[in-house]
């Protein structure tokens, strides 16, 4: 499901645009990153925030 959200928010927005995304620990952090990347996305980076990670995310040029 954090997959599906995060990729409707970055589909709403302009090619290049960063958005931030808050994942749990455990299977959040570990599939979301590496989906969106498939998706063509370019992950900016990942921050661990004690509690919850902080995933920083460009929207592709093109959504797959």
């Amino acid at each position: 499901m954090n997959f599906v959200r995060t990729k409707l928010r970055l589909d709403k927005m302009n090619p290049g645009e960063v958005l931030e995304v808050w994942l749990d620990p455990g299977e959040p952090i570990e599939q979301v990153p590496d989906s969106l990347v498939m998706d063509g996305h370019i992950m900016e980076g990942i921050e661990d925030r004690g509690g919850f990670f902080a995933l920083q995310v460009r929207r592709a040029a093109k959504s797959a």
